[in-house]
């Protein structure tokens, strides 16, 4: 990791400024994708000096594979969480990482490296839905519990924990369709294809598109990013060369949002509505009047610390606790439920300006470093150089 900085604990959002879609919220699972204002505090210790000692906690350890993104702020400091969150629950031993670039064949192997390594859980971040799965029923077979995070896998005895990306992308929609007044055209940035969660989202931007007949899309597709920022940026400045930047009204991107906006500076062009994510480069351009005048964004949630929290739902069924799917979701799944949030008003800009509380190690990384009630850590824990280590590190 070149990264560093310590950051403290982002404040809790009480105030939503959110299109009027974004009304409900799974009665099973709290708001947590939003940036948490401090970790959980850790039970009381024992009144009486007297009381019988406890029983040493039971230790394991903990296999993590990240199939892509590498370099991408949002996959960097959901890799931080994961050891952060090893180290602070005093229950693994050691987490052993493998993060790299690869397809789903390749994280198939990874999967089953981990799986020879005897490891008691394994937590992945999945780069398709369905294809890692005979390494999933393998891992199972050893005895080893299975989480998927960030996006879902249809094995069904892996649980699953992830941001509700469905909602994440109607939400940010739906707000960039109102400022349109339902007609326009939008260029669509998406993530990296065949992905569980761009396919998802795409799910969430069909269903406000479906509601807004007027809105006229390009690519008709959507044009894939990979979640790479100078993928991003490459493909920005050559839709603006190619002039049909000038022909368009808004623009939706997933999470790769920031860079698209210094491309269209960069060439002179006003801004159009934006739809991003709650990265911390972003947040500060739409707080930025002098620097970019005129732009108009909505940023929705979208916590990297899932990766925290896919090791502390492992360690829970590595302990026999019940885990409560949330209403209504995949089976096994665990939703975590977005918000979004503007800078065309007052309140808007204060809860952006509430999110910034102190400077990202990175720009690039997204601002909820921890999920109340998912993590155990400090923020301060998850960053580098003082943070980001697992146990032993």
């Amino acid at each position: 990791m070149k990264h560093s900085g310590i950051v403290r604990a982002i404040a809790t959002l009480t105030t939503v400024v959110v299109v009027a879609a974004a009304c409900s919220s799974s009665a099973a699972t709290q708001a947590a994708s939003q940036p948490a204002s401090a970790a959980p505090t850790s039970a009381a210790a024992p009144s009486s000096s007297a009381a019988a000692p406890s029983a040493p906690a039971k230790t394991y350890t903990i296999g993590y594979s990240n199939g892509g993104g590498v370099g991408n702020g949002f996959r960097e400091e959901q890799l931080c969480t994961a050891r952060a969150e090893a180290l602070s629950s005093g229950q693994v031993s050691k987490i052993t990482v493998t993060s790299r670039n690869t397809d789903a064949a390749g994280q198939l192997q990874d999967i089953r490296d981990l799986i020879a390594k005897g490891v008691n859980a394994i937590v992945f971040n999945p780069n398709d839905p369905a294809a890692l799965n005979p390494a999933l029923v393998e891992a199972q077979a050893a005895g080893i519990k299975t989480v998927s995070v960030d996006a879902y896998v249809t094995d069904p005895n892996t649980y699953n924990l992830y941001n509700n990306q469905v909602k994440y992308a109607y939400l940010g929609a739906t707000w960039l369709f109102k400022q349109l007044n339902g007609t326009g055209t939008v260029y669509y940035m998406r993530g990296i294809a065949g992905n569980p969660a761009d396919d998802d989202r795409d799910i969430g931007f069909k269903q406000a598109l479906a509601e807004n007949p007027g809105i006229k899309v390009v690519p008709a597709a959507g044009v894939a990013t990979g979640w790479d920022p100078p993928t991003a940026t490459k493909l920005a400045n050559e839709f603006i060369a190619s002039g049909q930047y000038d022909t368009i009204q808004g623009i939706w991107t997933s999470g790769i949002d920031s860079e698209v906006v210094d491309a269209i500076k960069a060439a002179g062009k006003p801004y159009v509505p934006i739809v991003g994510t709650d990265r911390g480069s972003f947040i500060k351009q739409l707080l930025d009047p002098v620097g970019y005048p005129g732009l108009k964004g909505v940023a929705v949630t979208n916590t990297a610390a899932v990766g925290g929290a896919g090791v502390n739902l492992a360690l829970k069924l590595l302990n026999g606790t019940t885990v409560t799917p949330t209403a209504g979701a995949k089976p096994n799944t665990v939703l975590l439920d977005p918000i979004a949030v503007d800078n065309l008003t007052d309140a808007g800009k204060a809860q952006l300006k509430g999110w910034l509380a102190v400077t990202l190690p990175d720009p690039s990384w997204p601002l909820g470093i921890t999920i109340d009630g998912w993590t155990t850590y400090t923020p301060a824990q998850a960053v580098p150089p003082a943070g980001c280590k697992g146990p032993g590190e």
